[in-house]
């Protein structure tokens, strides 16, 4: 069993993993009390774009990814403010119009090879030396924005309207954060793949939410939850020599239907 942990691939999978698992449901609850579970779906879609165009280029897809998610995170938050579209109809923009040009990125690089399906359905064989260091960059970089902004994250998820009254910076607050969701995002793309990240910051915090705990308890059991399953399907993926990603979100789902069937029907959100 122990001879998994010689293999540097795994250590450096599990190390990348486990500082994903941590900082999803972070993410994951405000996009799920702000009902933005969709924009989720979005910037990953976005983020294929972007990992066309480094595997393209020859550049880092890490770096490209995070560049087009993060332009990407402040048009649609930007358009969203303007109130000129619907914020649901700026995602559906971003996201047929991003997944249009990976289409149109892969026919140039000439079709999907190994790498491009590694991106898309999770494999801790992708992560690399240099990810592992912007892994964790990104990774404080988040925690420490969400610790230092966290009561006015929490005030404006529930009441934007009051927050804005009460002389909150709202604007500044919603681009600060949808730059960290876009962050964190690009950062799971080589563990979890692009095509199931929605599902790492919205499943772990949707089963926490079963157990009727305050915020930061429902916090707290989506971490357990995320790393848990994290850990579990690394391991797994390894074994069974399948991709990371579709595991690790089967776990997920596994444990969100345990929990549905012990507690009932989904609660809507935490109290504090």
């Amino acid at each position: 069993m122990f001879t998994i942990f010689h293999y540097s691939f795994i250590i450096r999978g599990l190390f990348a993993g486990l500082l994903i698992g941590a900082i999803a449901p972070l993410i994951g609850i405000f996009l799920v009390l702000r009902r933005y579970s969709l924009i989720a779906d979005t910037l990953s879609h976005v983020s294929l774009a972007g990992v066309a165009i480094g595997l393209l280029l020859k550049i880092n897809p890490l770096l490209t990814a995070l560049g087009a998610s993060a332009l990407s995170s402040i048009a649609i938050e930007r358009l969203r403010a303007s109130k000129k579209i619907y914020g649901e109809t700026a995602l559906s923009i971003f996201l047929s119009g991003s997944l249009a040009l990976a289409i149109v990125l892969i026919g140039l690089a000439h079709g999907f090879n190994v790498d491009l399906f590694s991106y898309l359905f999770g494999s801790i064989v992708t992560v690399r030396t240099a990810d592992i260091y912007i892994i964790t960059i990104l990774s404080v970089v988040i925690a420490a924005c969400l610790i230092a902004f966290y009561k006015e994250l929490v005030y404006i998820s529930f009441d934007e309207e009051a927050a804005r009254v009460s002389g909150l910076p709202v604007k500044l607050f919603n681009t600060i954060f949808i730059l960290l969701a876009a962050a964190a995002i690009a950062i799971s793309i080589p563990i979890i793949g692009i095509l199931l990240i929605s599902a790492l910051l919205v499943v772990p915090i949707i089963t926490a939410l079963q157990l009727k705990q305050s915020f930061i308890g429902t916090l707290l059991w989506a971490e357990v939850i995320s790393l848990l399953s994290i850990f579990t399907g690394i391991i797994a993926s390894f074994y069974l020599n399948v991709s990371s990603g579709g595991l690790i979100v089967l776990i997920m789902l596994a444990i969100f239907g345990v929990v549905l069937l012990v507690k009932g029907w989904p609660s809507t959100s935490p109290s504090l």
